[in-house]
């Protein structure tokens, strides 16, 4: 493997985003903050996922900006982990930068 994947890497996640899965998610997507610069979450469109996962994104974010490295998704979400994000309250407090994140939308004032 080249040395440029030390410093950028995806990870491909389950079609079930879940509290029964969210420690290995956490252990997973932690591990990679700390090794990778850039760290790219593949969602499956068709994922079903609760309010741990958004959860844990949020926090995998932050803890990604504290370290100066980038946390992305290779995607916009699909329509299950916007319905979560809508009845979690999330949508409506989006910044622009979340928009950005969990949307891929440019948003203009």
């Amino acid at each position: 493997m080249s040395g440029d994947n030390q410093h950028r890497d995806s990870i491909s996640l389950p079609e079930v985003l879940s509290i029964r899965n969210v420690l290995d998610l956490s252990a997973t997507i932690s591990s990679e903050i700390e090794s990778k610069d850039r760290i790219i979450l593949e969602i499956p469109s068709s994922a079903e996922a609760d309010l741990s996962f958004v959860q844990l994104v949020e926090s995998a974010r932050r803890q990604a900006k504290l370290q100066g490295k980038t946390l992305t998704l290779s995607s916009p979400v699909g329509e299950r982990i916007l319905k979560v994000l809508e009845r979690a309250g999330f949508v409506e407090a989006f910044t622009a930068e979340d928009a950005k994140f969990w949307l891929h939308e440019e948003v203009t004032a």
